[in-house]
């Protein structure tokens, strides 16, 4: 989840481009989210702590690896964001997977809902998201994967 890894790069300029890692830093416990720059020295969520601290020897607030409580992210953004009347009935959260069979602003268009939804979210966040598009859940899973960050692709049926 790059999500918690993007909040702590929003509320710590000075993280901006550097490596993030969000999670426990005791040794028993696990990487939540890392940033893009995290994962270039091979840090990804799931992995043990001492594991990402050893791959980014420079794990300290002041190299940009920092590892924190990730409730404060969650009831910041993910909660305030889906209290927010949308597009659609079915909306689940952090993974943001919208149902737009029922338009309910007849837009016409899954591309243009996923542009608002993505625009919104920047505006009211200040974070990006990547967006997926086609005719199931599981594939448009796969199409939010194909552009990040920030991007938006469809696969058609």
């Amino acid at each position: 989840m790059l999500f918690f890894a993007s909040v702590e790069q929003l509320d710590n300029p000075e993280l901006k481009g550097k490596p993030v890692a969000v999670g426990g830093s005791g040794e028993r416990h696990v990487v939540a989210a890392a940033s893009y720059e995290a994962r270039k020295f091979g840090v990804h969520s799931a992995m043990p702590s001492v594991t990402a601290k050893r791959l980014c020897p420079e794990a300290d607030i002041a190299s940009g690896i920092i590892l924190k409580d990730m409730k404060k992210c969650h009831q910041r953004f993910s909660t305030s964001f889906m209290n927010t009347p949308t597009l659609s009935n079915l909306f689940q959260s952090m993974k943001l997977f919208l149902d737009v069979t029922t338009d309910k602003k007849n837009i016409g268009s899954a591309t243009i809902i996923a542009r608002h939804i993505k625009k919104e979210i920047r505006e009211k966040t200040g974070l990006t998201a990547s967006a997926g598009i086609s005719v199931n859940k599981f594939l448009a899973k796969i199409a939010s994967d194909i552009k990040k960050p920030d991007g938006l692709f469809l696969i058609a049926s």
